[in-house]
């Protein structure tokens, strides 16, 4: 099947539902740009801090899509690229999105109290110990698996023939990999890291001040992109996987300490011009490839080889491997912690909440088609899934981008658009860091008025304590486990999560006597398949 087909399909189908659904919520919900938004009433400099809709998009988007709709459609492919697509697409409309707007409303008409906090007057104690135990760790999770991809991405070396990169050139650092002259294609995004988050208190402050207009914010984030890229090639930065380990470490626990408008939306924001560069570019490569003929390489539906990739059936597996694509319950996490702290207007969670995640789904839908058509099934399998090797979606999707990239645009060479693949990955996996760490800070703190039985003493509520327990967690779980081994499980987690705080969205309209179909039905769906696929991890 020429590859145009799928990306249309699913463009034009996001863009009908985005038109329609979340105005049909908003009136559920009753939208009113005349109701006092959190950040408004509860307004604090530190994390309630009214923002322009731009910049909390940018820090949302960037924040919700992470590595999910990357790593997750890459996994998945396994199964065949057909039943990825197709739960992409439905998730991604019916249950994502309908999650992430409908979470974000219920914590903006609560004054911005977490997902998990609004599950304690809804659900009772008990739903609210489960909501919190499961919550802080599938947030540990994530933050492990996020660190271990990043440093994944940082420290990325490929073939220079793979890369059509003669073994003189000076394009690319290298180094001999038994035998094999492997470029350093990570160096150039740590350069760029590095610079994006130096860069980013200069950013927050103008915007903060209002010493900038939207429009030349815009100019200036774009520019600290591209110069940053520039020098990433100029002056790599090469370090070791455990140096990155430590580093990022310290980094993590010193931003999610600041106040958000000093580095956490000024990165996101600067960052998110890679991210939308990035699908901008797969969007056309991929309709110029399509134009030329170009097809899809992966099979239709392979269920034996995915059962034996993944080492689990179709249903289940596939719904908790796509994840962020199509559903995520961290999404219901960061909407309801930093997102909606944020927000001028009750319209711009519509616009946010249900507008960022199907952005995120077409996304998805880009990476899965790129890998499905620029990578044979042969080579799929020996780099995602290499016998005896840790999983390497990361590099697989890099190569996918970038020979489509490079198809349909010749004057990009396949080392540059390999690079671009991995800053895109690592600029949205720190971004997520960055964000979920502070989530997990907030809910360590719920849980200290839980264990002192709403009399916590003050240093429950010192920063560096919880934001040092946060980061701890993290460290703990990165050491100790792989993505192949961890993946499975922040899968389950991340939906059981979902199916929590749709449940919750449920019992709180049900409370006031609105419609909860749209909620209720995605919510049921995602508990009896998450139950399912944790009775079959468990085996």
């Amino acid at each position: 099947m020429n590859l145009l087909l799928p990306v249309a399909a699913a463009a034009v189908l996001l863009i009908l539902a985005y038109r329609w659904y979340p105005r049909y919520i908003g009136r559920v919900f009753k939208e009113d740009d005349s109701r006092a938004t959190p950040c408004e009433t509860k307004a604090d400099g530190k994390d309630y801090v009214k923002s322009r809709t731009h910049v909390v998009f940018g820090h949302h988007f960037a924040t919700i899509a992470g590595a999910g709709p990357i790593v997750g459609p890459t996994l998945a492919l396994a199964y065949g690229w057909q039943p990825v697509w197709l739960w992409l697409v439905i998730g991604g409309i019916f249950f994502g999105a309908v999650h992430d707007m409908t979470a974000m409303f219920v914590s903006a008409r609560e004054g911005g109290k977490s997902i998990g906090a609004i599950a304690r007057t809804t659900l009772g104690p008990l739903g609210y110990l489960l909501n919190l135990t499961v919550l802080i760790f599938v947030l540990a999770i994530i933050n492990a698996i996020f660190l271990n991809l990043s440093i994944t991405a940082l420290t990325s070396l490929y073939p220079l023939e793979a890369l059509r990169l003669d073994p003189n050139q000076s394009m690319l650092g290298t180094v001999d990999v038994n035998g094999v002259q492997n470029a350093r294609i990570g160096g150039i995004a740590t350069t760029s890291v590095f610079l994006i988050t130096l860069f980013a208190p200069v950013l927050g402050w103008l915007i903060r001040r209002d010493q900038i207009s939207t429009r030349n914010a815009y100019a200036v984030a774009t520019v600290t992109c591209v110069l940053s890229v520039i020098a990433g090639f100029l002056w790599p930065i090469t370090l070791s996987g455990e140096a990155w380990r430590y580093i990022m470490t310290f980094y993590i626990l010193l931003a999610c300490a600041l106040p958000v408008w000093l580095v956490l939306q000024p990165r996101d924001f600067t960052n998110v011009q890679i991210l939308y560069g990035g699908m901008l570019l797969l969007f056309i490569a991929a309709i110029i490839a399509g134009l030329k003929g170009a097809t899809i390489q992966a099979p239709g539906m392979d269920l034996a080889t995915g059962q034996a990739a993944l080492r689990a059936p179709l249903w289940p597996i596939l719904f908790i491997t796509v994840a962020c694509g199509a559903i995520s319950g961290f999404h219901s996490l960061v909407a309801s912690g930093t997102t909606v702290k944020q927000i001028p207007k009750e319209s711009d969670i519509r616009r946010i909440g249900y507008g960022a995640m199907v952005t995120e789904t077409f996304f998805a839908i880009l990476v899965l088609v790129a890998v499905g058509s620029m990578l044979t099934q042969a080579e799929y399998l020996s780099v995602v899934y290499p016998p005896g090797v840790a999983t390497n979606p990361v590099l697989g999707f890099a190569l996918g981008a970038g020979r489509l990239i490079n198809l349909a645009i010749p004057f990009i060479p396949v080392a540059i658009a390999v690079v671009f693949g991995i800053l895109m990955l690592e600029g949205f996996v720190v971004t997520t860091l960055d964000s979920s760490v502070r989530l997990c800070r907030y809910l360590i703190q719920e849980a200290w008025d839980v264990v002192f039985a709403g009399e916590a003493p003050a240093w429950t509520r010192n920063v560096l304590i919880n934001s040092g327990i946060a980061v701890a967690l993290m460290f703990v779980f990165s050491v100790s486990g792989t993505v192949r081994q961890m993946w499975p499980i922040f899968g389950a987690g991340n939906q059981l999560i979902g199916a929590l705080a749709l449940t919750t969205v449920s019992v709180w309209l049900a409370q006031r006597a609105r419609q909860t179909t749209f909620a209720v039905v995605p919510a049921a769906f995602m508990i009896v398949t998450t139950c399912a696929a944790l009775f079959i991890l468990a085996r």
